[in-house]
């Protein structure tokens, strides 16, 4: 298949490229670089054994240009990663991920519809169901009150979605609901690389084994959970990226909208996962508990059977994988890819 793969530069959509290629579709990124770097796709180059990875510059707020690529390429769906992830960051600046990640895509479902393209993967998110009070989490678990702005632009745009195919039962659309990604590609070549103090648990710890920061912060021990610390279902991005590539295979035997959990089906609190990547890397990951973060929930894990029994996809790789993997890319790539 011919692919658009917006937002492609990005820590998930750089790792899903890999796998898009080895399953031989073709692709051609799209991403405006704010908060991703372009050497992600010349390692993914390197990776896959490519001269280079076919790509355009684009904001997918900006019409016009979005509107010349469909005219110059031909796309059999799209695979949409493009938008603002940082939850904290969100609650800060509303306006810009409500612009940008609602904004952003409704220009992108605009353009495809217009030039017949009408098959999707949207990158979702395990937020959409706020706090649920049921464990593990189904898909048939109703979008809940979300707690950030971040949230609120998933849950929202899966409706639009719903909506739309509704409309016009022409759209495929598959909705991904992640949980929580960590890891790397196995070669150390490509990981997350994020802007300023990290948001997320695995390089955070990464960044205070090699140094760069003093200690991690963990916010609460005081939960109903097996040490007190918050317990997520943190699955391995490798994992998260072959689950895109079954989903393709879904455009084409289901119409309407689909919704699939990408999860491993099991949490893991944070202090268990320090104790993984400290006994499996050999280093010592200093952290000071605090006081609880505003809406944090204690547990949430996934039901991820569902992907199972009809995309065929299951993650494969444990908790020795992902704290292994986060280990050497950040060891390789201790300023992540600037240098």
């Amino acid at each position: 298949m011919n692919i658009l793969v917006t937002g492609g530069a990005g820590y998930i959509g750089s790792h899903t490229l890999v796998e898009l290629y080895k399953a031989g579709h073709n692709v051609l990124v799209v991403d405006n670089l704010c908060n991703s770097s372009r050497e992600s796709l010349r390692r993914v180059a390197k990776i896959v054994g490519i001269d280079e990875v076919p790509f355009r510059e684009v904001d997918i707020r900006d019409r016009e240009n979005l509107d010349l690529l469909f005219e110059e390429n031909h796309f059999d769906a799209c695979i949409h990663f493009a938008g603002l992830k940082a939850v904290g960051e969100s609650v800060s600046m509303p306006w810009e991920y409500y612009d940008n990640n609602i904004g952003g895509t409704l220009t992108l479902l605009d353009v495809m519809r217009k030039h017949g393209c009408k098959k999707l993967i949207f990158s979702s998110s395990a937020t959409v169901y706020g706090a649920a009070t049921e464990m593990p989490i189904k898909e048939t678990c109703p979008r809940g009150l979300c707690t950030n702005p971040y949230g609120w632009t998933k849950s929202m745009l899966e409706q639009v979605m719903e909506d739309m195919a509704k409309a016009d039962r022409e759209w495929r659309i598959v909705l991904l609901r992640y949980f929580n990604p960590v890891g790397a590609h196995e070669s150390g070549l490509i990981g997350e690389d994020p802007n300023g103090v990290p948001n997320n648990l695995m390089p955070y710890i990464s960044q205070v084994a090699l140094g760069k920061r003093e200690y991690l912060g963990v916010f609460g021990n005081d939960y109903e959970t097996v040490d007190g610390t918050g317990v997520r279902d943190y699955i391995h991005v490798m994992d998260l990226a072959a689950g895109h590539v079954a989903a393709l295979k879904a455009l084409d035997i289901k119409d309407g909208v689909k919704i699939y959990n990408l999860g491993t089906g099991r949490g893991y609190s944070v202090l268990e996962m320090v104790q993984a990547f400290e006994q499996e890397n050999g280093v010592k990951v200093p952290y000071v508990i605090q006081g609880r973060r505003a809406g944090d929930v204690a547990i949430c894990y996934s039901d991820p059977s569902l992907a199972q029994s009809e995309l065929g996809w299951s993650a494969k790789r444990g908790i020795n994988e992902m704290v292994r993997d986060s280990w050497r890319w950040q060891q390789m790539n201790p300023d992540g890819y600037s240098k």
